[in-house]
Order: C-alpha cells, then sequence, then structure tokens
C-alpha cells in the first residue's frame, strides 16, 4: 500500500492571500484614515468661513506646494542632505565609538559620561557656539544634526554589544577566539537589533535636530532649508506655503522611517524574533 502526501498547494496559496490582504489592509487603511482626517479639515474650513491667512483649505495648500515647488523643493533636498549625512556620521561614529567602549571597563568608564553630557545639553544651546566656530552654516547645521542623532546610536550599540549570550562568549573563549574574532563574528552580529533600534530612533531625531538648528541659525539664502521657508512663510503670512513646507517635512520624516524600518526588516526578518511571522 503507498502513502502519498498531502498536497501542500493550497495550504500556500491560502497562505499568499493571507499575506497580501494583510499587506493591503496595512496601507489602505492608514490612507482612509488620513483621507477622512483631510475631508473633515475641508469641511470644518469651508463651513466655519475661516480666512486662508489662519488656517487655509487643503486645496489652498495644495495649489501653494504646486504653485511654489520651485522654491520648496531645493530648501526639502537642502533639509534632506543635511539629514541623511548626519545620520551616516553619527551612525559611524556611534558604533566606531561603541566598539571602543566595550573594549574595557574602564575605558567605558571613562568615556561614556562624555557622550551622555553631549546629549543632555540642549542642542539650542550650543549652537550659537557651533555657529561661531563651525566653517560655514551647512557644517554648524550638520554637527548640530550629528550630535543628537549620534547618542541613541551609540547607547542602543553599546547595549547590544554588552547583552551577548555568555554561553556564546564562552564557547569563543573554548575554541580560542581573538578578541577581534569574538567582536566580528558573535558580538556585532547579536547586537544587530539593538543597533537597528538605534538607527530608526537616529533617523528621527536627526531630522529634528536639522530643523531646530536651521531655526537657531536663521539661515537664508540659495541654501536654506525648509526650516527657513517655514519663518520666511510666516514673517509674509503666507499660511498656505508655510503648510505645504510643513507636510513635506512630515512626508521627510515618513520617508525616512519608512526607510530605517525596511532596512530593519530586511536584516532581522529571517532570524530574529522581533521581525519573525507568527502563524498565531
Amino acid at each position: 500500500m503507498q502513502c502519498t502526501a498531502p498536497d501542500s498547494a493550497p495550504v500556500v496559496s491560502s497562505s499568499l492571500r493571507k499575506g497580501n490582504r494583510d499587506l493591503l489592509l496595512r496601507i489602505l487603511v492608514p490612507f482612509l484614515v488620513l483621507a477622512t482626517l483631510v475631508l473633515a479639515w475641508h469641511i470644518g474650513v469651508t463651513v466655519s468661513g475661516v480666512p486662508p491667512y489662519i488656517l487655509p483649505s487643503p486645496l489652498a495648500v495644495a495649489t501653494a506646494l504646486f504653485t511654489d515647488w520651485h522654491t520648496l523643493a531645493p530648501a526639502l533636498w537642502v533639509t534632506t542632505k543635511i539629514t541623511l549625512l548626519s545620520l551616516l556620521l553619527a551612525l559611524i561614529g556611534g558604533v566606531g565609538f561603541a566598539i571602543f567602549l566595550v573594549q574595557s571597563r574602564w575605558v567605558e568608564i571613562a568615556f561614556y559620561p562624555i557622550a551622555v553630557i553631549l546629549q543632555v545639553t540642549p542642542i539650542v544651546a550650543i549652537s550659537p557656539l557651533i555657529l561661531i566656530y563651525a566653517p560655514s552654516t551647512q557644517v554648524a547645521l550638520l554637527i548640530c544634526a550629528f550630535l543628537v542623532a549620534f547618542f541613541p546610536i551609540l547607547s542602543n550599540m553599546v547595549q547590544g554589544l554588552k547583552s551577548v549570550d555568555h554561553n556564546l562568549l564562552n564557547l569563543f573563549d573554548l575554541y580560542g577566539a581573538s578578541r577581534w574574532q569574538t567582536l566580528l563574528y558573535l558580538k556585532l552580529p547579536a547586537s544587530l537589533p539593538y543597533f537597528m533600534t538605534g538607527l530608526r530612533i537616529g533617523g528621527g531625531l536627526a531630522l529634528i535636530a536639522a530643523v531646530v538648528a536651521e531655526f537657531a541659525a536663521g539661515s537664508a539664502g540659495a541654501g536654506s532649508g525648509l526650516a527657513f521657508r517655514l519663518l520666511e512663510a510666516q514673517y509674509r503670512m503666507n499660511i498656505p506655503r508655510l503648510f505645504a513646507a510643513l507636510i513635506l517635512l512630515s512626508l521627510l520624516g515618513v520617508m525616512i522611517f519608512a526607510l530605517t524600518s525596511f532596512i530593519s526588516w530586511l536584516s532581522l526578518h529571517r532570524w530574529h524574533e522581533s521581525s519573525l511571522k507568527r502563524e498565531n
């Protein structure tokens, strides 16, 4: 009597349909909520008759976004460039400094408080000094954004490097692995979830710091970012353009969060519990 394995094709097909349905809901539900809020905004402005210089309608904001795109687009690029470059420098500096700190307990005791001091000091308080000593305003904005994004990456990376399973550390010692082999093949992979958490936090903070630093700097001209365009629109009482700049800043923040979340999922979805798809 010959036994045949049950056909798994229907199970796979059902799983794929369920996954596609979940993905569609993840996209559709937030879009419907956002569309409902925009519709409520439009109805509220229309019914109440609020003047555009107090609260513009969504149509007025969309019109300003289209007509002022030649002004807002270069500012958006400046803010994006400063944010991403500062995040990249924070990643390199945070990971490098974390590796340096965990090499010795005395090294961590000596140098970690310096990073804490930089973190707890408000960036608005030290930005005037940075503006004085930096060679240009763009460099000053980059330094401010770097300082804010640096500590979350550093602290998460240090915590990850120190959270390695002691049994695995003993196993590496048993097989005679060097310090750098243990770091490369055990500590760095084990700290990856912590690093990805710091990456997501640092991405948002880098954008916030870039905007706040530009507010403090008051930079103007061709090299100004969206923060200056916000101030300019406020001074000129061009509220639709102000809302348009705010929307661009929000979209930039969402894109940075989506990018860092995708990188995190790409790195962890095959093995880490936080990203594995569960059956229940």
